[in-house]
């Protein structure tokens, strides 16, 4: 039984930490007094946490960090909610694998701990970091992470800008890159959007909606990309991505 809430990002242009999801998170977390939060993506846990937990205070919520317990694997388990916080998804990845806790954070999520992402979190609810847009600062034991959806997201997804005069890759010449090597689908989520997922994936249960307002004007939420199609506006109903192929390593 999952129940996620995925964001692209936790910070729009001139608002607060999460302030742009608010409605959603008190949603998410409704009844819930106490969250989990991961900061493995950034350095300073600690400070990391105290930013986590001043915007959680508003729904009158205590954050505790998971680098504090003497038990880690223990804390996971029992935890109602779990955060994972942006930042270096490869220092996340690396540090989860490095500790022993990627196979508890799964197990937890999949269990039914409500989990909640953003950024470098929603990248690891995906089977890899591949289609993270984050530079390589440390290497990962595996790149495998959590897989709680069969399908790829990439965060932070970046329209090209048509006046620019940037002649590098753009986000989508990345993402079509990875298709030419892997036949599993990529979701894009812009800046102000999510992804809610819950049920159980393979059961008529399962919902899967992508929601939110992307802060560029006059585009939605998402885009998708699929192994020999055009990429494609997405909005809504997502459900179908768990039932598509998703086979890595296929050129």
């Amino acid at each position: 039984m999952l129940d996620l809430l995925l964001f692209s990002n936790s910070t729009n242009a001139n608002s607060g930490y999460l302030d742009h999801a608010r409605d959603e998170v008190a949603q998410f977390l409704d009844a819930v007094n106490e969250v989990i939060f991961v900061p493995y993506a950034l350095q300073d846990h600690d400070a990391y946490t105290a930013k986590v937990a001043k915007a959680l205070a508003a729904h009158s919520i205590i954050t505790r960090g998971l680098h504090t317990f003497g038990s880690p694997q223990d804390a996971l388990a029992k935890a109602d909610a779990v955060f994972v916080g942006g930042g270096n998804t490869f220092r996340l990845v690396s540090q989860l694998h490095r500790q022993g806790l990627m196979d508890p954070l799964r197990e937890a999520a999949q269990s039914g701990t409500r989990y909640m992402g953003a950024s470098a979190g929603t990248n690891i609810a995906s089977p890899t970091l591949r289609t993270t847009n984050d530079m390589p600062i440390v290497e990962p034991p595996s790149f495998s992470t959590l897989g709680l959806v069969p399908f790829q997201i990439n965060p932070h997804y970046l329209d090209a800008d048509p006046g620019s005069t940037h002649a590098g890759e753009t986000r989508e010449t990345r993402l079509s890159e990875f298709l030419e090597e892997n036949d599993v689908p990529v979701l894009g989520l812009r800046e102000g959007a999510h992804l809610r997922v819950t049920g159980t994936a393979g059961e008529p249960n399962l919902t899967a909606m992508v929601g939110g307002t992307a802060v560029t004007p006059g585009l939605g939420p998402a885009i998708t990309f699929r192994k020999g199609t055009l990429p494609r506006e997405t909005t809504g109903d997502v459900s179908a991505l768990f039932e598509a192929p998703t086979l890595f390593d296929t050129p």
